[in-house]
């Protein structure tokens, strides 16, 4: 290693350059693991913004010609200047790496974001569903996902309860790009570039969820899960994981040569004090509780192993109750040594292939059991003439918690105990629920809500809402993060499961708006391109996900006509009722650093501030006039001379959390946190913003 530095100090003075790329590559080597998963990382993705005006100094390419198929040209350039020339405008570029230069028409240009560049985003909202009252909002923002969870570290750091994701399962069928290009079947590099993709988004996950106690929850197939399983593992060293499988196709999907499939997978990574709860089972309502045969079975409990544990038990005959117990018998005496008191017989604990055994507990414990009620006697064998049996501690304490109840007594004076909600379980690693089919209740049911719109391989709504159940249930305030988003599943289910209990919970889903790479050739045929119109009302976000959860919302489809068919399993209700939700859909935006430091962004900041305060009740959304607002669950200070009459409105409105205080004096902000109630967070603007996005960037 020392002589390798030793070469590569030796290149450096010959040849910066070189040098200083070799040793970036070393870097990269030296730090592989020996043991573990490793992969190439390849060079930071780059995202194209196609509805981003252009300004000097932008990062950008040069687009094909409009009608043409073809793959533009991937050098990146810079922006040198912007002017009118014959009434169209032009821009003036130069080529990032080389000398390069060129003059082009501005509608030919896109702006181009790379992964380890600096961005300052912003929302602006594009539509709202209200149904919900003073409820949270849900939001839907429109971004690629890893500049949108950039800005969600700065409004949800540590905050969220959930996340879960259903992410490109890289089949080779071209369902997912990597730096603006489709990654098909032929790619050498396809899993290193999946594994790159998702490294990068799960390191950004990992700080949004709430290290106390939060789950993060991924879908995945055979093509990839053994790569996932590793990656999760290293990304997420200090949480329990578990892989379950679960049944979504019963009727298999072919797959060339091979076994059909009817199943995938998915991970629980459970941090902090989360935990898998053991779930009810309400078919058993009302049925009898099970109670434990007394005599043990396994082989590591025959006579003699625990001395006080063998002895006999004397049952009445004729009333089939048990009556006493005896002492216990040393290994070398005789069973026909014990002389039963009369009217009784003494049943040892005996299999019916004649190898004595044990009791599972001592003559006390069972007295004491069967004195509340809780031992009875049946029918057995020759070598057992009756089956003791007897209800546990634990099922005792939740008689006695009111969990189980006694609803009457036998003739031998045990009692009956019955789970009046049905028996509690611990979930299964293999799931088989009807529910879970996607094609049922995947397919079909985003065909009845959007009207006969497709989106390929939607999730049954009650899957994901069986997954998310196990872990928010006793959340009514919990937010769910799905990053993934696609046609919109888990912000349904999440509404679903707000309807069954009057739960508060809020999702924030995250998708692009992407064609599919068949209709790309389609619309560019037509000579469209990213950013217009046409083009844009054919993406995922706006042509899908978007009226989805309107839809679901409202109980209409986007023609206006009200939804055919009936939810089903747990909370079954006509479609055409919707949701009492709140939603609101957002697109990111790329904003400029000196125009947030002076103030002049402060709309497009506005949703930002609003999402850290909760998304809940009104938004400050313009620069106040007197110089400070208030809203239901925060506020903003820019004026400091007006400090008196907010820091008392504050004070007086009960919902506030949070304040916004705009300015570069710190002494002053101080003066203001001092002043504030010690419920209240104060925030400083625009230095954590700024701060929040430069520090993200650049995690390669």
């Amino acid at each position: 290693m020392s002589r390798l530095t030793d070469l590569i100090a030796q290149v450096k003075t010959k040849d910066p350059a070189l040098g200083f790329d070799l040793e970036a590559e070393f870097r990269v080597l030296s730090e592989r693991r020996v043991f573990g998963l490793n992969f190439e990382r390849h060079r930071p993705e780059a995202v194209e913004l196609p509805q981003r005006p252009i300004r000097k100094g932008d990062k950008v390419r040069i687009l094909p010609p409009r009608g043409s198929t073809k793959r533009g040209d991937q050098r990146l350039w810079r922006v040198l200047r912007t002017e009118t020339a014959e009434s169209a405008r032009v821009a003036h570029l130069a080529l990032l790496d080389g000398d390069e230069t060129r003059t082009v028409l501005v509608d030919d240009l896109v702006v181009v974001a790379e992964f380890r560049d600096h961005i300052y985003p912003g929302l602006r909202s594009t539509g709202r569903a209200e149904r919900g009252g003073d409820k949270p909002y849900h939001t839907v923002i429109n971004a690629e996902n890893y500049h949108a969870l950039q800005t969600l570290l700065y409004t949800n750091r540590g905050k969220v309860d959930c996340i879960y994701l259903d992410p490109p399962y890289n089949t080779g069928a071209r369902d997912w790009t990597y730096n603006n290009d489709y990654v098909d079947g032929d790619d050498l590099y396809r899993h290193s570039k999946w594994l790159a993709f998702m490294e990068r988004r799960l390191l950004l996950a990992k700080e949004l969820l709430n290290p106390a106690e939060s789950v993060l929850i991924v879908t995945i197939d055979e093509k990839e899960y053994l790569r996932l399983g590793l990656l999760l593992e290293q990304i997420f060293p200090e949480a329990r994981m578990q892989m379950i499988t679960t049944v979504i196709n019963p009727k298999g999907t072919s797959r060339p040569d091979l076994f059909s499939r009817v199943e995938e997978y998915v991970y629980f990574v459970l941090l902090g004090t989360a935990k898998v709860p053991s779930v009810r089972d309400s078919t058993n309502a009302g049925k009898p509780v099970r109670w434990r045969y007394l005599r043990r079975e396994d082989l590591d409990s025959v006579r003699g192993s625990r001395p006080r544990q063998f002895y006999p038990v004397f049952v009445s005959p004729t009333e089939g109750r048990v009556v006493n117990v005896g002492r216990p018998l040393t290994r070398e005496e005789p069973l026909d040594a014990v002389r039963a008191p009369e009217g009784t017989v003494a049943v040892f604990p005996v299999r019916e292939d004649g190898l004595q055994m044990e009791w599972g507990l001592t003559g006390p414990a069972l007295m004491k059991a069967l004195s509340a009620g809780y031992v009875r006697a049946t029918p057995g064998h020759p070598h057992q003439p009756f089956i003791i049996s007897y209800l546990t501690a634990p099922n005792i304490k939740k008689v006695e918690s009111g969990e189980l109840v006694v609803v009457g007594v036998r003739p031998d004076g045990s009692k009956v105990v019955v789970a009046p909600e049905g028996k509690m379980s611990r979930p299964i690693t293999v799931w088989r629920e009807t529910s879970h089919s996607a094609g049922d209740y995947g397919t079909k049911l985003l065909n009845s809500l959007l009207g006969g719109r497709t989106f390929p391989f939607p999730k049954s709504l009650y899957a994901v809402e069986d997954a998310l159940r196990f872990f928010v249930k006793d959340k009514p305030e919990a937010v769910i993060l799905d990053f993934f988003a696609g046609s919109g599943t888990t912000a349904h289910a999440v509404m679903r499961l707000n309807h069954q209990d009057g739960g508060r919970r809020q999702c924030i889903s995250i998708t692009n708006n992407e064609v599919s790479a068949d209709e790309q050739t389609a619309l560019r045929k037509q000579g469209l391109r990213p950013g217009d119109p046409d083009w844009e009302a054919r993406g995922i976000c706006d042509f899908i996900t978007k009226p989805r959860i309107e839809a679901a919302v409202t109980g209409k489809t986007p023609m206006g006509d009200p939804i055919k068919g009936d939810y089903k399993f747990t909370d079954e209700f006509p479609m055409a009722e919707g949701f009492e939700e709140n939603v609101e859909f957002f697109t990111l935006t790329y904003e400029t650093l000196w125009r947030v430091a002076r103030n002049r962004d402060f709309t497009a900041i506005a949703p930002l501030l609003w999402l850290r305060a909760g998304a809940q009740g009104c938004r400050i959304d313009t620069v106040p006039e007197r110089g400070w607002a208030v809203a239901d669950r925060y506020g903003v200070l820019m004026d400091l001379d007006q400090a008196r009459p907010f820091l008392n409105t504050v004070a007086d409105v009960a919902g506030v959390r949070i304040v916004f205080v705009v300015t570069d004096d710190d002494r002053r902000f101080q003066t203001v946190c001092a002043a504030l109630p010690e419920h209240v967070e104060p925030v400083r603007l625009y230095e954590s913003y700024l701060a929040n996005f430069e520090i993200n960037p650049g995690r390669e």
